[in-house]
């Protein structure tokens, strides 16, 4: 009987304890696991720095030759992107949203029914997800694209500013 009953607990503990997963990978990026708080960052071709939250799923859509990403589909929580001037076109496609930019850097979150575009620094464009109603953000500046709405560039308070950089150990 016990050697019935210990196989059968540890059963029971692979099923019920959660399971940790190595890093989502990037096809031309390298991955690094990052703590405090947890995320991952990828390293691509370009000087392209792509900051995950751990749970944050991402797809590469289009890249350049290069093995640079060009074009990355997020459909949850929040990014963090690093990007050289000049390395290239590069734009975050989300459920709601498209922010383009040229070399800058900025976050991206998304939540059930909106997305959120901070620009930290340089420039970003931001439309709905057919390319229609653009605005740009400068530094400081963001946009809450919400199906329905106008799209209204704010100057962001520092408390959500703090916020959002907070989940990248910011």
């Amino acid at each position: 009987m016990r050697n019935f009953v210990l196989p059968a607990l540890l059963s029971l503990l692979v099923i019920v304890l959660p399971r940790v997963t190595a890093a989502q990978t990037l096809a031309g990026c390298t991955a690094a696991d990052l703590t405090d708080p947890p995320r991952i960052a990828y390293q691509c071709p370009g000087g392209l720095v792509i900051e995950a939250e751990a749970a944050t799923a991402l797809g590469i859509v289009t890249a350049a030759p290069d093995g640079r990403p060009t074009d990355v589909e997020v459909s949850s929580d929040a990014v963090l992107i690093e990007m050289e001037p000049g390395s290239g076109p590069f734009q975050i496609r989300t459920p709601h949203a498209i922010a383009a930019v040229r070399g800058t850097e900025y976050a991206v979150d998304v939540e059930d029914g909106k997305t959120a575009v901070f620009v930290a620094e340089g420039e970003v464009a931001v439309s709905r997800p057919d390319g229609s109603d653009t605005v740009v953000l400068g530094p400081g500046f963001g946009v809450d694209v919400t199906p329905g709405e106008p799209l209204v560039v704010r100057e962001w308070g520092a408390q959500r500013v703090t916020n959002l950089l907070n989940r990248f150990g910011r």
